[in-house]
């Protein structure tokens, strides 16, 4: 079934006026006569429309989908299209904040004048894997932030780093089986060079030092793999709960 990103407004209304954007993806689709799509916002509300003529008809009434778990992405932005990989595959995980990072080895720099745009593009990204994995939500994306910036948002989860220490500390999964706090899991991914020893000083206050298996992962290797392992946690948790209930 195809889906077609729009506001909320439209989802609500019996005869939705779509934007620009989402009238253009209704006609690269080539809809057929009575053919049933979705309409969603990406908040959590969505709607079955049929297509008739050039008009779209409900067939339901607007659903609204429970809020995911949430799940934090601290990344330091990688080059090229290794960053825009990376919030694809966050979105399709269930990611629900994404943080683009600027550390001092982080190699892409992003001048002030360019974030907007380049937050422009990240979202268009993400809304593209929401559609696509029958995501009902948008993850937030912020604008980059440099690392001190960072640690501020770092203090409101419960966040896990991957972090190169002497004494290897234990894997991602065994520190979610451990955990029992109420702030939201979050992971941190470094940049391709790493952290300098100043900022993991730092971060490891706040964050608690995990590994991501034996092999040295990419940055964007070892941010999938992290959010992995804490979205298979928050499944099992949730299901747990609705087996219990």
């Amino acid at each position: 079934m195809h889906r077609i990103l729009v506001d909320t407004q439209s989802i609500e209304s019996d005869s939705p006026i779509l934007s620009r954007e989402a009238a253009a993806h209704l006609k690269v689709v080539r809809p057929k006569n009575g053919e049933e799509m979705e309409l969603f916002d990406g908040k959590g509300m969505w709607r079955i429309f049929r297509y008739s003529g050039s008009s779209l008809q409900p067939v339901s009434a607007p659903n609204f989908s429970k809020m995911p778990p949430k799940m934090v992405l601290f990344s330091c932005i990688t080059k090229g299209s290794r960053w825009e990989w990376t919030i694809q595959k966050a979105t399709e995980l269930g990611t629900t904040l994404i943080v683009p990072v600027i550390s001092d080895r982080t190699i892409v720099r992003i001048d002030e004048k360019e974030k907007d745009s380049k937050l422009s593009r990240w979202e268009k990204i993400a809304q593209e894997a929401a559609r696509q994995s029958d995501a009902k939500y948008l993850p937030q994306i912020l604008k980059p932030v440099s690392f001190e910036e960072s640690l501020s948002i770092v203090d409101e989860t419960e966040c896990f780093a991957g972090a190169l220490l002497d004494s290897p500390p234990p894997p991602i999964a065994y520190e979610m089986a451990r955990r029992q706090g109420a702030k939201p899991p979050a992971i941190y991914v470094g940049p391709e060079g790493d952290f300098t020893p100043a900022e993991l000083e730092k971060l490891l206050e706040r964050a608690k030092p995990v590994t991501f298996g034996e092999t040295i992962l990419r940055a964007e290797t070892a941010a999938i793999y992290g959010l992995s392992v804490i979205k298979a946690f928050l499944d099992a948790n949730h299901f747990d709960c609705a087996v219990k209930s």
